[in-house]
C-alpha cells in the first residue's frame, strides 16, 4: 500500500500536468506565438546586447524547421501529383498558380515605386560612415537560372535543400506515378504517408514555436532594437505601409473579390505562418508551417497545396519585389538620378525579374539589388554604398516584408483552391482546433 506521501505526491504531480496541459498545450498555437513574440520584444529592449545569450534557441527552432523542408517538398509534391488521377489538372493548377503570382509581383512592384515617390526616403540621405558592401556575385542570366533547376543528382539536391530541383524531380516522379497508374497506386499511396508523417513531424516541431520566437525577436530587438530605425525612419515607414497594404488589400482583395471567400477566417488562420515569417525571415523556413496551415485550417485540398505552395517558395517574393522597388527609388534620389516615366517602366520589369530569383533566405533581395540599380546607370561603388548603408537595419526590415510574402502564397493557394473546386468552405470558416 503506498503511504499518504505517495498519493499526495501523485495527485500534486496530476494538478501540475493539468495546469500545464490548461495554460500551454490547451491555448492554440497562435496566442502562443503572439505572446512570445511580444515578450521577446520586451525582453530585449530591456537587456539589450545581452539577448545575444538565448539566440541558440531560435537557432534550434529554425534548424527544425530547415530539417523537415526538403522530405516535405518532396513527399508532398509526389502525392499532391499522384492523386490528382487527370494530368491535365496539374496543368490546370500549375497555370493559374503561375498566373496568380506574376500578377501579384508586378503589382508588389508598382506599390513599392509608389511608397519611394511619395515618401522619398533617399531625398538628403547621407552615405557617411557607411562601409560598403562588395555584390561580387552576379545575378545568373536566365538561361543559367533554368538550368540549374535541373539536378544532376536528384538525392544531392535533397541533401542540400534545393527546393527547385527538389520541385523539379517531384514533379517528374508524381507525373510518372500518374501516367502508370493503377499500377503505381501503392508508390503513390506510400508516398502520401510519407506527406501525412511529415505534416505530423511539422507539428510536433511547432510546439517549440514560441521559444524560438521568443528567441529570435528578443536577440533582432537586443542588437538592433527600434532606435536603429531613426536612420531609416522613412524607408522603415515606407516599407511598412507598402506591405501592410500589399497584404490587407491586395492579398485580402484577392480572397474577397477573386475567390468570394470572407476575409477575416483567412487572416485569423495564418497566424502562426504570419509568426513564423516574421520571426524567421525565412520563406523557406515559412513553408512547412504555410503547408500545414493551408491544409487544416483553410480547408485547401493536398493536391493544390503541395503544388502551388512550393512554386510559391521560389516564384512568389510579393515583400522582396516592394522592397528592392523601394530601394532602388531611394538609391536614385540619393545620388541624384531624375526618374522618368520610361524608367519606371524599367525599374518595373528589372525588379519583377530579380525577385523571381531571389534566394528565400533573410537580406537575399540586398545583394540582388545590382540587377536592378544598373537600369538607371548606378554601378557597383553606389550599390556597394547603398547596401553597407541598409544593411545593419536589413533584419528588422525583412521580418516586415517576409510577412507579405507568405500571405502572397497562401492568398494565391486559396483562389486556385477554389477556381478548381479544391476548397472545403466548411474547413475555411470553422475556426481551428489545436
Amino acid at each position: 500500500m503506498g503511504t499518504d506521501e505517495d498519493v499526495h505526491g501523485t495527485a500534486a504531480g496530476a494538478r501540475s500536468g493539468s495546469l500545464i496541459r490548461r495554460y500551454w498545450f490547451d491555448v492554440v498555437l497562435w496566442k502562443r506565438v503572439l505572446l512570445a513574440l511580444v515578450l521577446g520584444a520586451v525582453v530585449g529592449t530591456l537587456v539589450g546586447e545581452s539577448a545575444v545569450q538565448i539566440k541558440w534557441m531560435g537557432d534550434v527552432f529554425i534548424r527544425l524547421i530547415r530539417m523537415v523542408v526538403a522530405p516535405l517538398v518532396f513527399f508532398s509534391i509526389v502525392s499532391g501529383i499522384a492523386s490528382m488521377g487527370d494530368p491535365k489538372r496539374l496543368g490546370s493548377i500549375g497555370v493559374k498558380t503561375l498566373a496568380l503570382y506574376l500578377t501579384l509581383t508586378v503589382i508588389a512592384v508598382a506599390v513599392g515605386l509608389a511608397m519611394g515617390t511619395i515618401f522619398q526616403p533617399g531625398v538628403g540621405m547621407n552615405f557617411v560612415g557607411a562601409t560598403p558592401q562588395e555584390v561580387t556575385q552576379a545575378p545568373p542570366s536566365l538561361g543559367e537560372h533554368l538550368i540549374g533547376i535541373i539536378p544532376t543528382n536528384p538525392i544531392g539536391a535533397l541533401a542540400e535543400g534545393d527546393v527547385q530541383s527538389i520541385i523539379f524531380f517531384g514533379i517528374l516522379v508524381g507525373l510518372g506515378i500518374l501516367t502508370i497508374a493503377p499500377r503505381a497506386e501503392p508508390v503513390g499511396r506510400l508516398f502520401q504517408m510519407g506527406a501525412d508523417i511529415m505534416l505530423q513531424i511539422v507539428r510536433f516541431v511547432m510546439e517549440v514555436a514560441p521559444f524560438g520566437v521568443f528567441a529570435l525577436v528578443a536577440w533582432v530587438m537586443g542588437t538592433t532594437g527600434p532606435s536603429a530605425f531613426v536612420h531609416v525612419l522613412k524607408l522603415a515607414a515606407a516599407l511598412v505601409l507598402g506591405c501592410a497594404f500589399q497584404t490587407l488589400v491586395v492579398h485580402g482583395g484577392l480572397v474577397r473579390v477573386i475567390a468570394r471567400m470572407p476575409v477575416w477566417p483567412f487572416f485569423r488562420d495564418i497566424t502562426d505562418a504570419v509568426a513564423i515569417a516574421f520571426s524567421t525571415s525565412s520563406s523557406a523556413a515559412t513553408l512547412p508551417v504555410a503547408m500545414r496551415v493551408a491544409e487544416k485550417n483553410l480547408g485547401v485540398s493536398h493536391a493544390v497545396v503541395s503544388t502551388a505552395l512550393p512554386l510559391g517558395v521560389t516564384l512568389s517574393m510579393d515583400g522582396t519585389a516592394l522592397y528592392v522597388a523601394l530601394l532602388a527609388v531611394l538609391s536614385a534620389q540619393a545620388f541624384g538620378v531624375d526618374l522618368h516615366f520610361a524608367q519606371y517602366v524599367m525599374l518595373a520589369l528589372a525588379t519583377t525579374v530579380v525577385a523571381l530569383g531571389t534566394a528565400p533566405v533573410p537580406s537575399a533581395s540586398l545583394f540582388m539589388l545590382a540587377a536592378v540599380l544598373q537600369v538607371i546607370g548606378l554601378g557597383a561603388e553606389q550599390t556597394a554604398l547603398v547596401v553597407g548603408f541598409i544593411l545593419p537595419f536589413d533584419r528588422l526590415l525583412d521580418m516586415t516584408r517576409t510577412i507579405t510574402s507568405a500571405t502572397s502564397d497562401l492568398s494565391t493557394v486559396v483562389t486556385v483552391a477554389r477556381w478548381e473546386g479544391e476548397l472545403d468552405r466548411e474547413a475555411y470558416l470553422r475556426k481551428p482546433v489545436e
